[in-house]
């Protein structure tokens, strides 16, 4: 008698009258609890899935009998993911298996559809979240559709159809409404042709509007026609290497994780470019002029390229025959790397040390020094210091003798070597006018000051510098500049 009622409804979109449904009470699951309203739960079982997206997130937990005999469905979501439902929430019941088991199928709603369920306060289901029966639906099997077709029951149709018209007489708008919720598409149809409705002016205008767009496809129908012919054959070409098009989706993540670092670097770079490609913007207009002007210059540079040519054809064979002599000359190169090295760090430390002027110093003072040329030949230039004191060996430091390059600390209980001798030579004695004479040049060879022997010394230096500058007497007569300058002179 069930599965009657349910035909009569379905077929007539009569009020479903009767509702099946054991009353267990409020579970303690412990999880986030939805009292959904159905119109009917036929086959629905306890510890039934709740899913979401084809995914389990929960079981019915007990089933109740709502006011208005309708049936009322606690689901348990133990998955906290999906929880809190939305009051745009919606549960269906959906057929689980193909031997007539049920589960719920449930969209738990987005925050576009406002807050959360509402949470019974007190009374039946006391702390659970109230899902209404118009966020419910409870689709119509097809083999119970499908039963209505045979007898007795196409009989037994047409008896409560008879019988049971006067009874929904008047009732149009609770009948729609049971008739929608039993079938959802029925619901979403309602929605399409609202959402149409709305949007009847931009219907309108895309009406309009359309000639627009299939005149020009109607002028152009060949190639449309060529178009359609050659999407066909790319389409067979694809299935023919649907294989290799999968493989090739299958790597395309493994591709995009490998990308995904280098995109990273290109937009770092990118970032760091932008000064540089702001710079090639603002010099985008000389750079147009510079291009512009190389054309006379090209045309220009024409002749000296062909000459080029042709003395490269002319040199070909010279360069061809050179090959022995650069093989030698890269052997050379390579035997001679260390001593290039070596060379290098010659010539550094002469031209950081001054090496190469000292040198140069040397020559020039030898020269001047051996220059000197009179009537009975060569003769050295020479200027003898003679301070004996400082050539007699002596166990204590010499202030007048000291070469060191510090200032030597002061030695006041040094005795000067020749303390003795002088004291002896200003003894008077036989023959003293040649010993005096003879003590004044130890003393001023000793290193105590006397104005004449100063003046003296003076003198002897200048006259040796003057005889450098002038020619050799000997060498006047031949008049020649380069050996005067070479051997240098004396008068």
């Amino acid at each position: 008698m069930r599965r009657l009622i349910v035909i009569v409804a379905f077929a007539l979109a009569l009020p479903l009258l009767v509702a099946f449904g054991t009353g267990a009470g409020a579970g303690g699951g412990g999880g986030y609890e939805v009292r959904a309203i159905f119109d009917n739960a036929a086959a629905v079982a306890l510890g039934g899935d709740v899913k979401v997206a084809g995914a389990k997130v929960g079981v019915v937990e007990s089933m109740d009998v709502a006011p208005g005999k309708k049936a009322a469905l606690v689901l348990r979501i133990d998955d906290g993911r999906f929880t809190p439902f939305r009051r745009n929430a919606r549960c269906t019941i959906v057929l689980a298996t193909f031997i007539g088991e049920k589960s719920v199928e449930c969209q738990p709603g987005t925050a576009q559809g406002g807050g959360a369920l509402k949470k019974i306060l007190d009374g039946a289901g006391k702390g659970q979240h109230l899902l209404p029966v118009t966020n419910t639906s409870s689709p119509v099997d097809l083999d119970i559709v499908n039963n209505t077709l045979r007898l007795p029951f196409r009989q037994r149709l047409t008896i409560l159809v008879n019988e049971l018209g006067t009874g929904l007489a008047g009732r149009g708008r609770e009948l729609n409404a049971v008739i929608h919720r039993a079938n959802p598409a029925f619901r979403e149809t309602d929605k399409i042709l609202a959402t149409l409705a709305r949007q009847n002016r931009v219907l309108a205008k895309l009406a309009r509007d359309s000639d627009t767009v299939l005149a020009p496809l109607a002028r152009e129908k060949a190639r449309v026609a060529d178009f359609i012919e050659q999407g066909n054959a790319t389409a067979r070409a694809s299935a023919e290497r649907s294989g290799d098009i999968e493989r090739s989706i299958e790597r395309l993540p493994g591709f995009l994780r490998q990308l995904r670092p280098l995109m990273s670097d290109l937009g770092a770079f990118a970032d760091q470019a932008s000064p540089v490609v702001d710079d090639l913007g603002r010099a985008a207009p000389a750079t147009n002029r510079v291009i512009e002007q190389l054309g006379p210059f090209s045309s220009a540079a024409l002749p000296a390229v062909r000459s080029l040519g042709r003395a490269a054809a002319v040199g070909r064979p010279a360069v061809v025959s050179a090959r022995p002599l650069t093989r030698n000359l890269r052997r050379f190169a390579s035997d001679a790397r260390p001593v290039s090295a070596n060379l290098k760090d010659l010539t550094a430390s002469l031209d950081e040390t001054g090496g190469l002027e000292r040198f140069l110093d040397y020559v020039f003072y030898q020269s001047l020094s051996i220059n000197g040329f009179d009537q009975l030949g060569h003769y050295l230039r020479t200027e003898l210091i003679a301070k004996l004191a400082c050539g007699i060996y002596a166990t204590a430091s010499v202030e007048e003798c000291n070469a060191n390059f510090t200032t030597p600390p002061a030695t006041t209980a040094a005795k000067h070597p020749l303390a003795g001798y002088r004291a002896a030579a200003k003894k008077p004695r036989p023959g003293a006018k040649g010993r005096a004479a003879r003590s004044r040049l130890l003393d001023g060879s000793g290193g105590r000051s006397d104005s004449s022997v100063d003046r003296q010394r003076r003198e002897n230096h200048a006259r040796l510098q003057r005889q450098a500058r002038s020619p050799s007497p000997t060498l006047q007569r031949e008049r020649e500049p380069m050996l005067d300058y070479l051997l240098g002179g004396d008068r």
